[in-house]
């Protein structure tokens, strides 16, 4: 998902809420309007203090039911007549919840008439807003901004219908960088050239003539560059189940969900990293404090690991393969970081994988053995996870020169931003393999919830004292 559409629908949270605390206010005044009560005689007079105060609470678990309902599951190609039906939908279960509410508790309403009245207010005004939305996205769209650079695989009338349709209707959003009739070896290595000066999001295979073999490479490549992968319906049998079915110039149109973290997952993922890192920050910070002093008295060198030998910047790599400037707690004796590879190579307990983890690593001072043991030099990771560089839950964030050596199914751990702690890592700690990682990574991207981020979150401080006491 582009940025700008992730933004339109955060956007539009707020602004519905404040229209549902408008469809309530104008439901009260035209109630007791002079014109509707000469109508409608009034018998009983809502106290205006009381009244709002219920619409706040009222719009607030109209809203919650409106998210519930999928109201806010950004949909780029979605029509307006289909966007009624949804606010339609959505708003009405709200209000049979109210009227239940009112059937049962008279005490604050005794006019079914004002929560009939802010029902179709809430539809008018919801509805309105998605049309302004759809506005500002046509005029974005028309104008360059939040366009998604495609490729489409295809010989067949089906592709020449997508092309046409994105080229003339610039509004969809949609901009085709080139144009695959089959896809080998050839076209990815072309493709890979492409990827080096252009930004791409999808691919889309609009093809029936294609093997299968074909569109499973492309798929390969899409999930392992982190771009969406599309194609037109019933020309697929893999084992994918996260899909999401659309239509683009009268054509069926899958979009194979790598994750659910997009869209309103990253949102819900990005605002428990915020809140539960400021919180650890707070917790640890003594903690943080102490152990930073006894760094410093335990040996020289920096408080921090944060640079290599030659005063380069230590990195890992991040989501979509971007490297980030990263550090923690030191805890090795300065400018030895290269004898991982060398002097100590013999010592890798991980020769399985790319990774490598030393046995009894002489690099590692007095004070860095007992900060390792209990992950105390990784607390700094916090600040990483509040400026958006990591989460609190995700793979294990990996050294450049690690991942220069995955194969293309262990970039998979790729798709997400790497965590301070994760399912593998509750798992196993560094007992695990390096494929049985890359599984338990893989299986916790494809099925993200935040109930299983709370659940590996709960289980961390268990698995570091497992750890301990193992050893």
């Amino acid at each position: 998902m582009k940025k700008i559409d992730l933004l339109l629908s955060v956007i539009l949270l707020p602004i519905d809420y404040c229209l549902l605390v408008l469809a309530g206010w104008s439901a009260y005044y035209m109630r007791f309007a002079p014109i509707m009560s000469d109508w409608l005689p009034v018998t009983y007079r809502l106290s205006y203090p009381i009244y709002m105060q219920t619409v706040f609470i009222a719009a607030t678990l109209w809203l919650l039911v409106c998210v519930l309902a999928g109201l806010y599951s950004f949909k780029r190609d979605a029509r307006l007549a289909v966007e009624f039906r949804r606010v339609v939908s959505a708003t009405a279960f709200g209000f049979v919840l109210i009227m239940l509410y009112v059937l049962f508790v008279r005490e604050i309403f005794s006019s079914r008439f004002i929560v009939l009245a802010a029902w179709l207010f809430s539809i008018i005004y919801l509805f309105v807003a998605r049309i302004i939305l759809a506005t500002i996205r046509y005029m974005l769209h028309s104008g360059g901004i939040g366009v998604k650079q495609i490729i489409v695989i295809g010989d067949s009338k089906s592709a020449e219908s997508l092309i046409h349709e994105f080229s003339s209707k610039k509004h969809l959003g949609y901009s085709v960088v080139k144009r695959f009739d089959a896809f080998g070896s050839e076209e990815i290595e072309e493709l890979l050239k492409i990827m080096s000066y252009a930004e791409l999001d999808e691919i889309i295979q609009a093809d029936p003539n294609l093997s299968k073999a074909e569109v499973l490479k492309a798929y390969d490549f899409a999930d392992e560059h982190q771009l969406t992968f599309k194609y037109a319906a019933d020309l697929l049998d893999t084992k994918v189940l996260r899909v999401e079915v659309s239509e683009l110039a009268g054509i069926p149109i899958v979009e194979v969900k790598a994750t659910p973290l997009d869209g309103w997952g990253r949102v819900m993922k990005r605002i428990m990293d915020i809140i539960g890192s400021s919180f650890l920050i707070a917790v640890t910070s003594p903690v943080m404090l102490v152990t930073a002093i006894a760094i410093k008295l335990d040996s020289r060198g920096t408080v921090f690991f944060s640079k290599l030998p030659g005063g380069i910047l230590a990195t890992r790599i991040g989501q979509g393969g971007k490297p980030f400037h990263y550090f923690k707690f030191r805890s090795m004796v300065p400018d030895k970081h290269s004898l991982r590879y060398t002097e100590l190579a013999d010592k890798n307990m991980r020769s399985d994988g790319p990774m490598v983890k030393i046995k009894d690593d002489p690099r590692v001072t007095r004070v860095g053995k007992f900060i390792r043991r209990f992950s105390i030099d990784e607390l700094p990771e916090l600040f990483l996870v509040f400026i958006g560089r990591m989460s609190l839950v995700g793979p294990r964030p990996h050294l450049p020169e690690e991942v220069a050596k995955y194969k293309s199914y262990h970039k998979k751990v790729l798709t997400i931003k790497p965590g301070i702690t994760g399912l593998a890592q509750v798992s196993g700690r560094s007992d695990l393999s390096f494929e049985d990682e890359v599984k338990l990574d893989t299986y916790y991207i494809e099925n993200w919830s935040l109930g299983k981020d709370f659940v590996i979150l709960l289980q961390t401080p268990l698995a570091v004292f497992r750890s301990r006491t193992v050893e």
